[in-house]
């Protein structure tokens, strides 16, 4: 018996040492197998690079290749400068809609000069769809008297200038009782009247339906008028428009009416402007809104003959449009910026290299002629 424990003991020994080897073997096997695997995949990725690496001591530096690369860090930081400044920089986005806004005022803003109209007969009036009228606006109106270079030499808010042509008339018949010959334009200007220019300017806020405002003489008596122009046909509307809009502006806004000039040499008439006005908002990419309008314009000039019983005036005629205008400031977006940077800095660097390799075979060529011309 005993040695058949023994016998068995010596036997199991031997298979757990077989089956331990075996095993080991197994494992070996495995991670050889995976190692070469790993190696397999990392040659495959390699193969993949389109970047290869060459060896610092095969590289042949060329007087040629750093010009090139000069000009070529100079294109891209150029490039690359503008299209920084590209994005940066905001762009506008115009839509349109109907306009829903009742019951709002129209601004508008003047800044004329008159340099034949003399301060104390112009005025201002304005009419409109509704039935208001109103003659000789004082309210948020100035006017300016000027002298024949553009100075300034006196203010004054307008006022009602009826009440001071009746000073005038009254004046003028205790002149005329006392038997004293006066010439018509003294009884109203200075002697230097005609020196002085008429400038004005302002702000009207009207009522949001079609109308006109208009400077002429319109505030002073028929008879008044006839005494010290001595007729519709010496009176000079001859103006300068140095302003006018029809609420804030906005960047890129351009009013066509600015800095007009209608200068009449020996005659006389009416100008009539005709005005398109379509309600404006300017969104700013800060998100604020400026509400404003803007418009396009005609114009129409009626000359005058001694006939007529109208007097010269200078007329604004405006309508507003159903539609209004919406523009939107917006910035490109960064993956905007990146794919157009990324276009123009890789096709400079390939421009480059091609040039490169091109001067490069050109400058051999040439060296190896020469060389072969020597030697023979």
């Amino acid at each position: 018996m005993r040695k058949r424990y023994v016998a068995v003991g010596v036997y199991c020994q031997r298979k757990s040492t077989y089956s331990y080897s075996k095993k080991s073997t197994y494992l070996s096997d495995l991670r050889k197998l995976i190692k070469r695997r790993k190696m397999g995949l990392k040659q495959t990725i390699r193969s993949l690079d389109a970047f290869p690496r060459t060896e610092e001591h095969l590289l042949q530096k060329t007087q040629s290749g750093a010009l090139v690369s000069i000009v070529g860090l100079v294109i891209m930081a150029t490039l690359f400068t503008h299209e920084l400044t590209y994005y940066l920089t905001t762009y506008t986005v115009h839509e349109m809609s109907v306009d829903f806004k009742r019951g709002e005022t129209l601004p508008i803003h003047i800044n004329m000069t008159f340099p034949s109209l003399p301060c104390d007969v112009a005025s201002v009036d304005a009419i409109d769809l509704s039935g208001k009228h109103e003659v000789d606006l004082d309210t948020n109106i100035w006017k300016l008297r000027l002298n024949s270079h553009g100075h300034i030499i006196g203010t004054e808010y307008l006022y009602d200038l009826v009440e001071k042509q009746h000073t005038t008339r009254n004046h003028d018949d205790k002149e005329h009782h006392d038997g004293s010959a006066k010439k018509p334009h003294k009884f109203s200007f200075d002697k230097d009247a005609e020196n002085m220019i008429n400038k004005v300017y302002g702000v009207l806020d009207v009522q949001r339906v079609a109308g006109n405002f208009h400077i002429s003489v319109h505030a002073l008596n028929i008879y008044v008028a006839q005494m010290i122009f001595g007729g519709a046909t010496h009176v000079n509307v001859s103006h300068m428009i140095h302003d006018l809009s029809f609420g804030p502006k906005y960047p890129g806004l351009h009013n066509p009416l600015d800095d007009t000039v209608r200068i009449l040499h020996d005659t006389s008439g009416t100008f009539k402007y005709y005005v398109k006005i379509v309600p404006t908002e300017y969104r700013y990419i800060s998100k604020e809104v400026l509400p404003t309008n803007q418009f396009s314009v005609s114009e129409y000039f009626s000359p005058m003959n001694e006939f007529d019983r109208t007097w010269p005036a200078v007329y604004f005629l405006y309508d507003l449009s159903p539609i209004t205008v919406t523009i939107k400031e917006e910035r490109r977006s960064f993956l905007h910026f990146i794919t157009r940077l990324s276009a123009v800095l890789g096709g400079t660097f390939a421009l480059t290299g091609m040039l490169d390799r091109w001067m490069y075979r050109l400058i051999k060529a040439l060296t190896t002629t020469s060389a072969r011309g020597a030697f023979q």
